[in-house]
């Protein structure tokens, strides 16, 4: 290698059009997924507004916004109307998600519809299965899963996507979506869930945190990394098609591992906690928001994500 001053690194920074000539990553947004937050009426969210619930009627608009706007899918997630212990409303064919399937499905035929499949937003409890005494019961928590996955693909998801962290839940839905005659639609398991401090924004959002307890028992452990290997191991064997990290800005090493060692597409959610954070510091002048979401969101494809869920995927649409 030759040595200063014949190589100087600094020549290819010089100016933005040289930069760009030669980054090595780059933000594309068919890579990107927008989460949505469907609900029997609207309630907006002033200091986070991609967390604002919205009725099926506002979701629809807002599903039409993105689609102009060149966004390509959508995560939706459901606030019933009511909750029980069993979380009856993820799977009942004309609960607030189905309805909002269908609607979506209509007036949006280009977006990409992918579902959250979990109970944790139903259940009076607000754990993320059925319990057994102060436990989830993991076992009989899989074919309600299931049944969910089930009634989302009829009302018209494309892809469903769960996030509970049952053991043997991919091979419960994949079952009961073949027997359904969804042989074709894909999992996108969350396969590496830390119980992770980073989900407040969103649990209140979704009405979802639990009433007692945590979710330390069934959700990853934040030290570990072997484990998610584990994690995504058996979720490929079940019938994953995609592999999910979350959080992503605290685990962009899991999500270089996984990458290296799976030859499957490789998600990131890029969670409530981490756009939270920055949108703060930016309101009181810490930081430049758009800056800081660009380069939190290349750090993320540059970890090895193939597709990235993060709450500024509407405003990514603009900046782009």
């Amino acid at each position: 290698m030759s040595s200063f001053p014949v190589t100087r690194l600094r020549r290819l920074r010089r100016t933005a059009g040289l930069r760009s000539l030669v980054r090595e990553t780059r933000l594309d947004l068919d890579a990107f997924v927008m989460p949505l937050f469907v609900a029997p009426a609207d309630e907006p969210n002033e200091a986070l507004p991609p967390m604002s619930r919205r009725s099926v009627e506002s979701l629809v608009r807002e599903g039409e916004e993105l689609q102009r706007l060149g966004v390509r899918a959508v995560l939706l997630f459901g606030i019933p109307e009511s909750k029980d212990d069993e979380g009856s409303g993820a799977w009942d064919e004309d609960g607030i998600v189905q309805r909002g399937l269908r609607a979506l499905r209509a007036a949006c035929p280009d977006l990409v519809l992918l579902t959250d499949v979990c109970l944790c937003e139903y259940t009076a409890h607000g754990h993320c299965g059925v319990l057994d005494g102060d436990a989830v019961a993991n076992d009989e928590t899989l074919e309600l899963l299931a049944r969910t996955a089930v009634s989302h693909v009829e009302a018209g998801a494309d892809a469903v996507a769960p996030s509970d962290m049952m053991d043997g839940r991919v091979s419960a839905i994949r079952a009961a979506l073949d027997d359904a005659g969804a042989a074709e639609t894909p999992i996108v398991s969350y396969a590496a869930k830390y119980a992770s401090a980073f989900y407040g924004p969103f649990r209140e959002a979704a009405g979802s945190a639990p009433s007692f307890g945590d979710r330390r028992g069934y959700q990853m452990d934040p030290a570990n990394v072997r484990e998610a290997l584990r994690e995504c191991e058996l979720d490929v064997a079940e019938g994953a098609d995609v592999l999910m990290v979350k959080p992503a800005l605290p685990n962009l090493d899991v999500i270089r591992a996984v990458r290296e060692r799976f030859d499957v597409p490789v998600a990131a959610y890029n969670v409530s906690g981490e756009y939270g954070m920055v949108r703060a510091a930016a309101a009181r002048g810490w930081m430049d928001e758009r800056q800081a979401a660009l380069e939190s969101l290349t750090a993320i494809r540059r970890a090895g994500a193939d597709l990235v869920v993060s709450y500024w995927t509407k405003d990514l649409a603009r900046w782009l």
